[in-house]
């Protein structure tokens, strides 16, 4: 059994962003702490790396609490509290106090401004050895159980003895995953993937991969929409809308088993009575023209051919000789295009999952155990998830901050 000879311990399962951030944040705030990082994989802050497309979307320029738990399909009342105790706000400050920073983008998502993952990971590496957090990498927790007034962690072979722990391993995809805290008796949500992009398997827009134009998606069957930028690609749909709609309707479409009907209003400024009430103006305007050189919504070029193929429109037409069928067909592909949704893809490497540890039995104050002293948990192993924007990010940071200061204060 590895003892610090006596030192206050305090493990950290997980080297995510969650669990650094709270094992730097303990080790800062309470120097006589043994602080010890088990990442069971051989490397730390991985999904940190490949977020953002390497830039790492840190949070997102969302300082009012009421506006960004709206951002977050499971969890707002836990994260109204949470965030109050560290907002989005109190993670930029933090940053900046140790030279990194932060620029906002139009979309209101967040970046350091190398435009580098590595610049987050630096500093928080740094952080870890200037207040001599000890990381073991390579270290799967096999069982964590308390004995006497100590936990225990098994890594099969070693156990090491900890007066606190924090679980921030991140999320699992399957019920199984969790069956390594099944003694702790604590409830787990049914996990399920979230944000995901669509698949529509042998459909001719996937020959557009690449173009993007914003949308608004429904999903047939539910009260699911979005309106934001939609990205084809060569395996069906991706991009904010859609990535939205998965965090939303993650269990549903779970329940679905991924397969779906979806309406596309490629016009969300029209529904299709007022694009029918426009239409003629819009025609008139342009009748002497072809049909193929005049796009009069500004489409990108590529889709809109692609719109005049599959509304069976001869390109050379002159908007002025529009049958009426074909013009038909053209407003409802415009307003209400219909795909088959079979399967779905994970976003890049940035996986999420809705489920987890049950919220109502977690003290948001200090993210401890409602059922066990000094078991705390932070980041995706609870059941909170966010839209894509730095939300997920946030609770990380948030959460392992309120973790470590709890931990900090009870040395």
């Amino acid at each position: 059994m590895t003892d610090f000879n006596n030192q206050k311990t305090f493990i950290i399962i997980g080297g995510g962003a969650a669990g650094f951030f709270c094992a730097v944040n303990a080790a800062r705030l309470s120097r006589d702490l043994k602080v010890v990082i088990l990442e069971k994989s051989s490397k730390v802050l991985s999904k940190v790396k490949v977020s953002g497309g390497g830039r790492c979307n840190v949070t997102h320029h969302c300082f009012d609490v009421n506006e960004l738990i709206k951002k977050y399909p499971r969890g707002k009342n836990f994260l109204k509290k949470e965030f109050f105790n560290f907002s989005p706000k109190n993670t930029v400050e933090w940053f900046e106090q140790r030279g990194v920073q932060l620029k906002t983008e139009a979309d209101g998502r967040m970046f350091p401004i190398t435009d580098s993952s590595q610049t987050i990971i630096d500093c928080l590496l740094n952080e870890a050895k200037k207040y001599n957090v000890e990381i073991r990498l390579n270290a799967n927790v096999h069982q964590l159980f308390k004995e006497n007034d100590n936990w225990v962690i098994d890594l099969g072979y070693e156990k090491i003895k900890a007066d606190f722990v924090c679980i921030a391993c991140g999320g699992f995809p399957k019920i199984e995953q969790f069956s390594w805290l099944k003694n702790l008796e604590h409830s787990i949500e049914m996990p399920v993937p979230s944000l995901f992009t669509f698949n529509i398997p042998e459909n001719n827009i996937t020959q557009l991969m690449g173009i993007s134009s914003v949308a608004q998606v429904k999903i047939l069957g539910t009260k699911l929409v979005e309106q934001a930028p939609l990205l084809i690609t060569h395996w069906g749909l991706s991009g904010p809308a859609i990535l939205r709609l998965s965090a939303w309707g993650a269990r549903i479409l779970a329940e679905k088993n991924y397969e779906f009907s979806i309406h596309i209003n490629w016009l969300p400024q029209y529904n299709e009575q007022s694009l029918r009430n426009d239409w003629n103006d819009i025609r008139n305007k342009i009748s002497s023209q072809k049909i193929i050189d005049k796009n009069p919504f500004d489409l990108p070029k590529r889709l809109w051919q692609y719109f005049l193929s599959k509304a069976e429109i001869d390109e050379d037409l002159y908007w002025s000789k529009l049958p009426s069928k074909q013009q038909n067909k053209l407003i409802q592909i415009l307003v209400a295009d219909e795909y088959h949704i079979k399967g779905k893809t994970t976003f890049k490497e940035e996986f999420v999952t809705c489920g987890g540890i049950s919220l109502s039995e977690i003290d948001v104050q200090t993210m401890q155990s409602r059922l066990h002293k000094n078991l705390f948990f932070a980041g995706e192993i609870l059941d909170v998830d966010g839209v894509t924007g730095g939300f997920n990010f946030q609770h990380a940071w948030s959460s392992g901050w309120i973790a470590a200061k709890t931990v900090a204060a009870n040395v």
